[in-house]
Parts: C-alpha cells; structure tokens; sequence
C-alpha cells in the first residue's frame, strides 16, 4: 500500500469513527432528547432519528470501506444541514469548525473512492485500491 493510500485510508477510518461516536452517543443519550432539540431548531423529531441512524451505521460502513461515495454524500448533507440550522451563527472558532472539516474529508474520500470498487474490494482483490 502505498504512503497516499495509507493517508486516505487513515483519513476514511478517523471520519468513519468519528460519524459511528457521534451517532452511537445520540442514541446512548436517548434519541428522544436528540429529538425534541431538532424540534427546538424548526426541524421534525423523525430527522433526528435519521441523522443518527446516517452516522451510527454510515460510521460503520466508512470504517469497512463499504459504500463510501454513497455514505460520503450523506455525510455532507447531514453536515451542510448543521452548519445551517445551528452551528452558522456562532462563527467558525467554536462554531462550525468541526462540520467543515468532516464536509472535506468526506469530499476527499468521495474523490478517491470509484462506484465499481466499493461493493466487494475482498472478493476482487482490489483492497489496496479501496479508500
């Protein structure tokens, strides 16, 4: 493998763990707390439960390579959908930092993953190629 893949990989798993963490802690906080807060912004109780389920099982599937361009799509909008109900008026530092970041990482594991490559990487032997 080389030291480019070794970076993108890293990269895929730190965004992959960080999306399962942040998703596992809405449910393990109680997922209806989660949801009356997206009530408190203007948005439906039933996204929370959406978003956390994106995160907690798109995390999982990050961290195993599976369906990258796909989860990294979701991962995007769930994060534009943060920045712009909530984190857009406390400014960068201490505000939307964090979401930006996860957007560009997702961005750079949808740019270097390929559709025909992302379903079964064990069975054709393209591991090295999988980010």
């Amino acid at each position: 493998m080389s030291e480019k893949n070794i970076g993108l990989l890293i990269a895929r798993i730190l965004l992959g763990v960080t999306f399962f963490l942040h998703g596992f802690a809405k449910f393990q906080g109680g997922i209806s707390g989660t949801a009356e807060f997206f009530g408190s912004v203007g948005l439906s109780g039933a996204l929370a439960y959406i978003v956390a389920i994106i995160e907690l099982v798109g995390g999982i599937l990050m961290i195993l390579g599976l369906f990258t361009k796909v989860i990294s799509l979701l991962f995007i909008v769930v994060m534009l959908g943060a920045i712009g109900t909530v984190k857009l008026e406390a400014g960068f530092l201490d505000g939307f930092e964090l979401e930006l970041t996860l957007i560009a990482l997702s961005i750079a594991t949808y740019a270097t993953s390929t559709w025909t490559k992302f379903f079964d990487p064990l069975a054709t032997g393209q591991v090295d190629e999988v980010l």
